[in-house]
């Protein structure tokens, strides 16, 4: 499972949805960096806030999925931490790696918490990321219902880091799964370490979840297998 084009007809829509993504990262990161002039920052404010009416005269209700998503193959554009269009996103590439997945980002100041450092709520976010992400590697679909970390130390900015999570148990609805982010270059040495209990709704929570979820044609198309949650890179 991958996050190319393949299933689009015209590639174009995701080129562009891409190209925006990287643009935003680019301004998030520079928002928080810069140290122009006051006058220079309010005319950029008026330039994004025109890009964004821009933008804002089509819209899709939360209820609808992008046309951009394809739910059997797991590829969620607007993901905000995998999704290759989304200016939240780093974004992670996860891949298959052994019994389990990995994915190594660098983070920028936008994701600042203590001053030169990651915001643990962040390690939280792309944790439970990886977790699902393990699940679906190994075949299971779940939810999130329980998921704790432990910092052992703390995440450098603008330093290679690189993730990594596997099923640890598995039983009936339930998963036990596991995750580590470390440096790259240190990447025995774990900063934080994640436990996550992932759960399968029954049907009954699925259709009270999702019964409203369609996708860009108005089809009704609720997640029900690991592919609709999370993407994987094979390569």
């Amino acid at each position: 499972m991958t996050n190319d084009s393949a299933a689009i007809p015209d590639a174009e829509p995701l080129a562009a949805a891409t190209d925006l993504g990287a643009a935003l990262r680019e301004l998030i990161e520079i928002s928080v960096t810069t140290t122009v002039a006051a006058a220079e920052v309010r005319a950029a404010a008026d330039l994004v806030r025109q890009a964004t009416e821009r933008l804002a005269v089509a819209r899709r209700p939360a209820s609808q999925l992008p046309a951009l998503d394809d739910v059997s193959t797991g590829r969620r554009v607007f993901n905000p931490v995998t999704g290759i269009g989304s200016a939240l996103a780093p974004p992670l590439v996860v891949r298959r790696d052994g019994d389990g997945v990995r994915a190594e980002v660098t983070l920028g100041v936008a994701y600042e918490g203590p001053p030169s450092f990651v915001h643990g709520g962040m390690s939280a976010l792309f944790m439970d990321q990886m977790l699902g992400s393990a699940a679906a590697a190994a075949g299971l679909w779940g939810m999130t219902a329980h998921l704790e970390l432990d910092y052992r130390g703390p995440l450098p900015l603008e330093t290679p880091l690189v993730l990594r999570a596997r099923v640890s148990e598995s039983e009936g609805r339930k998963s036990l799964i596991t995750g580590t982010i470390a440096l790259s270059a240190e990447p025995d040495r774990v900063l934080v370490e994640a436990r996550g209990v992932f759960v399968m709704p029954r049907p009954e929570k699925l259709e009270a979840y999702f019964g409203a979820i369609t996708d860009a044609s108005g089809t009704h198309t609720p997640p029900r297998r690991p592919g609709d949650a999370t993407a994987l890179d094979n390569a």
